[in-house]
């Protein structure tokens, strides 16, 4: 049996997010079942087959054990694979980490609550209560501290890429998507993750999978998505493929894409709409290129 993991919608769903990076991220394997945040049915009537949990991301283990709270599933994932180091080795970095964890899963309720997670959009300006500033203050500190102690050497939290920096993944594109003021510090952390191949990935496939749910969408003007500028690429219906089988599954190739002149070939119009929105995001098909 496989690791299976149930997530929500690429583009809304943060605590999803957490879920698919702890695996992604860190080389587990995990069979994805997406669900449809815009389904008649609840999430907790479209998860009711995995009790006790009740929301997502719910990790299913290959012992058939279910999990469904974030912080559970990171902690879980790390006893049962130490080789792939979700936590730092370190023990003064690895406590920090865990206490940023921690304040993550229960804080910050103001920032969750004023600014929902929204990869579609990004907003030029947005209303900033006192209560939203005083969220935006103390992950200047928190970041800075710990950048200070333990990131010197990379772009990250506490040294590598741990499960805090997942956690607050999140974040990161809450403070990018709505243009909050922060400083020179949380802006570094923040631009880290909108060039990580991984979150590139993540939101490459929220803008083509699933319905625009207006409940998250905000009166504020727009701006371009803050992340890297993706390559020109564009879906084409005729051409001569360079590839004969699709770079992510193997299968032969039904879809186009045009890129600087050249066509390549996907198995399904998933594969192609995905890389067409962020090629650089996906090395199988740098590789091709």
């Amino acid at each position: 049996m496989t690791n299976k993991l149930i997530i929500g919608d690429y583009a809304y769903s943060s605590w999803s997010l957490r879920g698919w990076l702890l695996f992604r991220r860190f080389g587990i394997p995990a069979e994805v079942t997406l669900l449809d945040f815009f389904a008649d049915e609840s999430v907790a009537e479209q998860v009711k087959a995995y009790a006790p949990a009740k929301t997502v991301p719910i990790w299913v283990t290959e012992d058939g054990d279910v999990l469904g709270e974030s912080i559970a599933i990171a902690e879980e994932l790390a006893t049962r694979y130490p080789a792939a180091n979700l936590w730092p080795a370190d023990p003064a970095a690895r406590a920090v980490a865990r206490a940023l964890t921690a304040e993550m899963h229960s804080g910050f309720g103001t920032l969750r609550n004023d600014c929902p997670m929204n990869m579609r959009v990004a907003y030029s300006e947005s209303p900033v209560s006192d209560d939203l500033k005083a969220d935006l203050a103390r992950l200047d500190f928190i970041f800075g501290m710990a950048r200070e102690k333990f990131g010197r050497n990379g772009p990250w939290l506490c040294g590598e890429y741990s499960i805090a920096d997942a956690f607050y993944a999140p974040v990161a594109a809450r403070i990018a998507g709505y243009s909050l003021p922060v400083n020179q510090v949380t802006q570094e952390y923040v631009n880290a993750h909108l060039n990580d191949g991984a979150f590139r990935r993540w939101r490459a496939m929220g803008m083509i999978k699933g319905a625009d749910l207006p409940w998250y969408a905000r009166d504020y003007p727009q701006k371009p998505w803050p992340g890297p500028t993706p390559l020109a690429a564009k879906a084409v219906d005729n051409g001569s493929p360079e590839n004969d089988a699709c770079p992510y599954s193997g299968l032969p190739v039904t879809h186009l894409l045009e890129l600087d002149g050249r066509i390549f070939g996907f198995c399904n119009d998933f594969c192609r709409d995905k890389t067409v929105t962020d090629p650089e995001a996906w090395p199988q098909f740098m590789a091709l290129l």
